[in-house]
């Protein structure tokens, strides 16, 4: 299964391309119904490149920045949970994701794999004020044992959809494919209702369309039991 919202822009572009601009027709939650959608994409070329030539190591869509805290910068796929077993043997002390471009996943069950291997490992995720989580990668954001999105971080969210093209709403409500999201949200620490109302948002919007979440309508989702923090920080503070 397949959850990403990448849209314009890929990595390997950045090389290329010095600066880009911010993502055009970008909007918000409307009384919970999605407006026009357009790209995610927020960081220029520059920003991106200094984060590569900064960071220690790389392991897969992950660049290490120091001893304490990883960045998460491209799509998640198959092989991304055994790359993240493979950096935390190398670096044991990491304890924050930093969740700066996140377009999603090409694997949901591996995604998911992914998520707990987060929580396992005791990170702490952080969106920062340009960071931008979409799709699979929110279930990402949710695995940290806790949160904090700066103001200006945002979210986006929709339907998956299957190997055969087979959107969320294909499925009936009780089978496992539904399922397993309602479980992996519950591990996460939501309650059975909140855990349906938010899966239930998330497949109100058609695959290809996306439902744009700023910081403050993302913490609403975040469990009591955590006290995320909402800050005015820039990328300069992240790369120092």
């Amino acid at each position: 299964m397949v959850r990403i919202f990448a849209l314009l822009f890929s990595l390997a572009a950045i090389t290329v391309t010095p600066a880009y601009a911010e993502g055009v027709e970008k909007a918000y939650v409307d009384n919970n119904r999605p407006l026009i959608t357009g790209s995610a994409y927020r960081y220029n070329g520059p920003a991106i490149q200094r984060i590569e030539y900064d960071s220690i190591a790389r392991f897969g869509p992950f660049r290490v920045l120091d001893t304490h805290r990883v960045a998460l910068l491209d799509i998640t796929d198959e092989r991304s949970p055994g790359q993240f077993v493979a950096m935390m043997q190398a670096f044991p002390d990491l304890r924050v994701l930093e969740m700066i471009e996140c377009p999603g996943t090409f694997d949901d069950r591996a995604n998911l794999r992914l998520g707990r291997l987060i929580r396992a490992a005791g990170l702490r995720t952080h969106v920062p004020r340009e960071g931008s989580v979409r799709s699979g990668a929110v279930e990402l954001f949710f695995a940290g044992v806790t949160h904090k999105i700066e103001v200006g971080a945002e979210f986006a969210v929709h339907a998956w959809q299957d190997d055969d093209g087979r959107e969320a709403t294909a499925y009936a409500a009780t089978s496992p494919e539904h399922l397993k999201y309602l479980a992996y949200y519950e591990e996460m620490g939501f309650g059975a209702r909140e855990a349906q109302a938010f899966y239930a948002m998330t497949n109100s919007v058609p695959h290809e369309q996306a439902l744009w979440l700023n910081a403050q309508e993302m913490q609403r989702w975040i469990r009591p039991t955590d006290t995320p923090q909402l800050a005015y920080l820039d990328l300069g503070a992240l790369l120092q």
